[in-house]
Parts: structure tokens; sequence; C-alpha cells
């Protein structure tokens, strides 16, 4: 005797139900959360800020337009770089004696 092909074909669809469920909350919905909190933190980017770009150059906030920069990067030296290449707040940590 064979199985029902009914309910063969029910317990895939189950089975493809929960594999696009486990995908969707292990993988998507944090990577959205996490592009929803960088979008908020370059909204509230401000003059005088000390940041890091993707690239890993460390500088300070002069001027921010619509999609673009101005870091300080040095004594004299003023880079312009996209907004979304900037990765996070800079910390200077503390020197140990």
């Amino acid at each position: 005797m064979q199985g029902d092909p009914v309910g063969g074909l029910i317990s895939a669809i189950i089975w493809m139900i929960l594999l696009i469920a486990i995908f969707y909350f292990l993988l998507y919905r944090p990577q959205q959360q996490q592009r929803k909190k960088h979008e908020e933190f370059l909204k509230n980017l401000k003059k005088g800020e000390k940041v890091i770009t993707s690239g890993g150059i460390i500088g300070e906030i002069k001027s921010i337009e619509d999609k673009i920069v101005s870091l300080k990067i040095s004594e004299g030296t003023i880079i312009k770089i996209l907004k979304s290449a900037i990765s996070t707040y800079y910390q200077e940590e503390e020197k140990k004696n």
C-alpha cells in the first residue's frame, strides 16, 4: 500500500512554511532591525562628533549635507565621504600607565 499523496503534500507545505519562518526570524528580521538602527544613527549625526568610517578612517564631522559628510582627519585635511560610509562613533580609549 502506498502513502496518502494528499498527506505527503500537506506535510511538505508545512515544512516549507516552517523553513521560511526560520529564515525570516534568524536572518532577515535581525538584518532589517540593524539597518533601521544604522539609518537612525545617520539621521542623528551632528557637527563636531568624532566618527569612524567603514574604511577605518577616524575623523571629526565638520559639515553634513544631504548625502555627503565633510570629515577633518588631521589639521588642515578635510575629506568628503558618503554619509552611509560612517560606521559608528569614535570612543577614545583611556591610556593605562
